[in-house]
């Protein structure tokens, strides 16, 4: 059985029921919203991955990890990405991370999926999906910006596995890497 896999950092509970409040005042706009469980920091996008490759995958980010330290992750503002200009999502943006960039470059080596060194990695979390028609409809384009200081410590590395089912997407830890 193949599925959707990726690489993440998730949020501890307090931190994501912080998110979603902080959405509250926007959840009349065309935007599917993620469900409050399913906030997390992307680090790598596998796509379809079989059953046995998924179980090399967690087997080498757990090698990564093991040698890897728990560190924190900056971020500071609510708002549309990629740009304000063309926005696709609303997300948290965050600083550039040193320690996440090294983490992730790690685990691509250790996958051999690793192609260049990448000058930063900025990482974010995604609050909610523009729905694209109805938002390039409204009469007037919605401003979404809001000073957001949080602070996430990484203390484990998740192999995921995304599956649609009933009303939307739901994710599932295959594998929880605990850093050092």
């Amino acid at each position: 059985m193949k599925r959707k896999i990726f690489i993440s950092i998730n949020l501890p509970s307090r931190t994501k029921k912080r998110l979603v409040k902080a959405t509250e005042s926007w959840q009349e706009l065309p935007v599917k919203w993620s469900k409050e469980e399913n906030l997390h920091i992307t680090l790598l996008f596998l796509g379809f991955v079989d059953d046995d490759s998924t179980y090399a995958v967690c087997e080498k980010v757990a090698r990564v990890t093991e040698n890897s330290e728990i560190f924190d992750i900056e971020f500071d503002s609510i708002g549309l990405g990629p740009t304000a200009e063309d926005p696709r999502m609303v997300w948290v943006a965050g600083q550039a991370s040193e320690a996440l960039k090294n983490l992730v470059e790690k685990i691509e080596k250790e996958l051999g999926i690793f192609t260049s060194s990448k000058k930063e990695f900025r990482p974010h979390i995604t609050l909610g999906k523009i729905r694209k028609n109805k938002w390039d409809e409204l009469p007037e384009r919605p401003s979404i910006r809001k000073e957001f200081p949080l602070l996430v410590t990484a203390e484990s590395v998740d192999v995921m596995a995304s599956n649609f089912e009933g009303d939307g997407m739901e994710y599932a830890i295959i594998e929880s890497c605990e850093l050092n």
